[in-house]
């Protein structure tokens, strides 16, 4: 029997199937008894999920493998839509339910790939070409870039998230680099194709999408920094002379400082041109995306007050769902 699919819930009805099992917690009824507070989420979406009657010894084996199977009944609560469990079993996938737990894409990667290579082959500079071909000839490197996801939760939280919002922001880019001719096209094209890359080694995603070792001791913007002078080394060696001076280190300040201000996580504050119009371009298109999946998602799931949004953290605010001129 196939798993009730999250986006098909209304929020009446008997619920079975596999889910992953996120931020699983020990929470306390008003009672003092323990009860299991989690999120189940698949391809289609997510919900809440409780389990009332919880043994806390039994948390290590539910946990185990990160994935459960559960029977249950599903309920609106509070204008959110909640499962209410009844039974729940640590769960094994298979690759085929892998499929169906794990969001994608909804765009096609190689075509993606193909995309972003065009665009980094109209690099100019000689030393922008050596450094851009090193990374694209790390196979390793690049077999990860094509199917990381670009977050955990926020942005882009999907198998080709990060090459899709890579190839987003590299074409909001060559479109309106035109209107700031000052800006170094070759300088900006490149920060924004390695601006993200480190979360390859960030976030895992062959069992859901969680943060690793070095994600959580590291963190992708480190990780991409310290990339660029591994990087810089080999195009140097290749074209058989320096890189210019200064190109690393303003390229290194870019990824530094691509998430704005230090409270959302930058370790500088942009500080060159190139390095402001990226931060901006970032920003833009991970807010834009965040808005319009939590606002307007391609795949609707059950919601109480349909007018608004939760209250969004990454956003400051909730959001009005509606298009008034188009049909609901």
């Amino acid at each position: 029997m196939s798993s009730t699919k999250v986006s098909e819930m209304t929020g009446q009805g008997f619920v079975h199937g596999v889910y992953s099992l996120v931020n699983p917690q020990i929470g306390t009824t008003r009672n003092g008894e323990p009860f299991l507070k989690c999120l189940l989420r698949d391809a289609t979406g997510e919900a809440i999920g409780r389990l009332w009657r919880f043994d806390p010894a039994t948390m290590a084996d539910i946990t185990s493998t990160g994935f459960v199977r559960i029977e249950g009944t599903q309920e609106m609560y509070q204008d959110k839509l909640q499962i209410k469990i009844g039974e729940i079993w640590e769960h094994e996938p298979s690759p085929d339910e892998l499929v169906d737990l794990l969001p994608s894409s909804r765009k096609d990667i190689d075509e993606m790939f193909a995309e972003v290579t065009g665009l980094m082959r109209t690099l100019e500079h000689p030393a922008a070409i050596a450094l851009a071909t090193v990374y694209l000839d790390d196979a390793k490197l690049m077999e990860d870039f094509r199917v990381a996801p670009a977050a955990m939760q926020i942005h882009h939280a999907w198998i080709g998230g990060l090459l899709e919002h890579t190839l987003q922001l590299m074409k909001l880019a060559d479109a309106m680099l035109p209107n700031y001719p000052r800006l170094n096209r070759d300088i900006i094209l490149f920060s924004l194709f390695i601006h993200d890359m480190g979360k390859v080694e960030e976030l895992c995603w062959d069992r859901g999408f969680e943060y690793t070792r070095e994600g959580n001791l590291i963190g992708h913007i480190a990780r991409g920094a310290m990339w660029l002078e591994d990087k810089a080394k080999i195009a140097e060696a290749n074209l058989g002379e320096p890189l210019p001076d200064g190109f690393i280190t303003v390229l290194q300040h870019i990824v530094l400082s691509h998430h704005g201000l230090l409270e959302h996580g930058a370790v500088k504050i942009p500080a060159t041109p190139e390095a402001i119009f990226v931060s901006q371009l970032d920003n833009l298109d991970a807010h834009t995306q965040t808005a319009l999946d939590s606002a307007r998602p391609w795949i609707k799931t059950a919601v109480g007050d349909e007018a608004f949004t939760e209250r969004l953290w990454s956003l400051n605010t909730k959001l009005y769902r509606r298009d008034p001129l188009k049909p609901s």
